[in-house]
């Protein structure tokens, strides 16, 4: 296991790009990579073609990704008291390590469900195994054997997360505290996941499905948890808890707001997937839910049935992407959203301010919460 770092200053270890400390990034990057090999290595004679399977899933885990989730759980620990070196601090790097494998379960399988061809600027990890069912010529349907060996790679991620978390070497006090946002933390992704897929079933424009979604679905395994397993693993009290998933809950949903507009105007160069993929995907974002809703209210019943149209195109035409953005620009979707970013964000630094947490970890905190909602990737 990797030493848990003496953490640099803000300036000199925090990423101008991201907003993200290098400093944890790079040390959560090795815990991860050894952690891996370690569970790679054990896989029986039998399996070594599974082997070469779970390079895959290694792969993608371990390229790119913001590593915000840790980020925020490391902080929220050093705020609460937490020791910046020495074993109690190695086991908590470990275990907040472990939330990297629950993202990778996530992407895996929202990548499936949302037909996605590109992640982080690279093929998928189900299209990776279609394209690898093609290229040997094997029997059967390259795409359903893509997206069954994702599937199992995805589940396989989750499995190992809980592994890695429970091998940390926590005193047992620090797991007994830690087990329930631990496990309130898978439940509350799958339901927002689950929640997700329905509003594009059942067509669900209301604004409060739409964040509902980013509550569940980003908000609470993205800041509001890592948050919570931070400050309780240095037994801080309830008070001190609920101000803090106050602050995670705001900033998390409004990291998923940001992650809206970056999807539908971001540069695909940048982000690392395509504009307009969740327009395709049939999405029901709030972008989406407000800019139908002025439309409607406006009587602007042409636009409104436009914006429909484009919901779940597959094909979309960049012209018809185009006219999206200038729909939702021109109804006052995009500065609604924006504001509605910065009040999240003030109403999070509120109750941030309010939790008692010492520096450099308050700090720390203010900062990647700024960064999370200004981000252009």
């Amino acid at each position: 296991m990797a030493p848990a770092p003496e953490l640099p200053t803000v300036e000199s270890s925090t990423d101008s790009g991201t907003g993200i400390d290098s400093a944890v990034h790079r040390h959560v990057e090795d815990v991860l990579a050894g952690y891996l090999a370690e569970r790679r290595a054990e896989l029986p004679e039998l399996a070594r073609t599974f082997a070469r399977a779970v390079d895959a899933l290694s792969d993608f885990a371990l390229r790119g990704g913001k590593r915000l989730r840790p980020t925020f759980a490391w902080w929220a620990w050093r705020a609460a008291g937490g020791e910046p070196a020495g074993p109690r601090a190695d086991a908590v790097l470990h275990a907040v390590s472990a939330l990297e494998l629950i993202q990778t379960c996530a992407l895996v399988h929202d990548d499936i469900m949302d037909a996605s061809e590109l992640r982080r600027g690279h093929p998928t990890v189900h299209v990776r195994f279609t394209e690898a069912h093609r290229a040997g010529g094997w029997l059967g349907e390259p795409e359903r054997f893509g997206t069954a060996a994702a599937i199992l790679l995805g589940d396989l991620a989750l499995a190992w997360a809980d592994d890695m978390f429970e091998s940390a070497p926590l005193e047992p006090g620090m797991r007994a505290a830690a087990r329930g946002p631990w496990q309130a933390m898978r439940a509350e992704m799958f339901a927002g996941q689950y929640l997700d897929v329905l509003a594009q079933a059942e067509g669900d424009e209301s604004e409060e499905r739409a964040l509902g979604v980013a509550r569940l679905k980003t908000a609470a395994y993205t800041v509001e948890r890592p948050l919570h397993l931070g400050v309780a693993f240095a037994g801080a009290g309830p008070e001190t808890v609920e101000a803090v998933k106050t602050f995670g809950t705001d900033i998390g949903v409004a990291f998923q707001l940001r992650d809206d507009l970056l999807g539908m105007f971001g540069d695909t160069e940048v982000t690392g997937k395509p504009a307009g993929d969740d327009l395709r995907e049939g999405k029901r974002t709030l972008l989406m839910s407000l800019g139908l809703g002025y439309a409607t209210r406006a009587g602007r019943n042409v636009d409104a049935d436009f914006l429909r149209g484009a919901l779940g195109d597959p094909e979309l035409p960049p012209q018809t992407l185009t006219r999206v953005r200038e729909l939702l620009a021109e109804l006052g979707a995009v500065d609604e959203l924006e504001r509605r970013i910065e009040k999240l964000t003030s109403s999070a630094l509120t109750a941030l301010d309010s939790a008692g947490l010492a520096d450099p970890g308050a700090t720390r905190l203010r900062d990647l919460a700024v960064a999370a909602t200004r981000r252009d990737r």
